[in-house]
């Protein structure tokens, strides 16, 4: 299953894995020519993980934080407003009523 963030961008499930996959790489490599131990690589590279994912979910929290949450009546409302729409403008859904005087 494929999730998508809607916002500004659009970020997908599949280009995280892809680029994080990519950092982790060039961190590996950068560490490997420096001359690094391999346990200072491996710590290098799942700390980069642990960055990497930290600011994924703080951008998709953000995302959700800015969307607008809408309550169950809002919800009804807006349907009946697209509802009330798709009614021709001279065919409005009113109750017709005697004068009262």
């Amino acid at each position: 299953m494929l999730v998508s963030v809607d916002g500004p961008t659009r970020m997908s499930l599949p280009k995280f894995i892809v680029g994080m996959i990519f950092t982790l790489a060039i961190v590996v490599g950068w560490s490997y020519f420096d001359g690094a131990s391999l346990d200072t690589i491996v710590m290098r590279a799942v700390i980069c993980a642990v960055v990497i994912q930290v600011g994924y979910f703080l951008l998709v929290f953000a995302m959700i934080a800015r969307s607008r949450t809408m309550s169950a009546d809002k919800t009804r409302e807006a349907d009946r407003g697209i509802v009330l729409d798709k009614v021709a403008e001279r065919e409005k859904l009113t109750a017709r009523r005697g004068s009262l005087r």
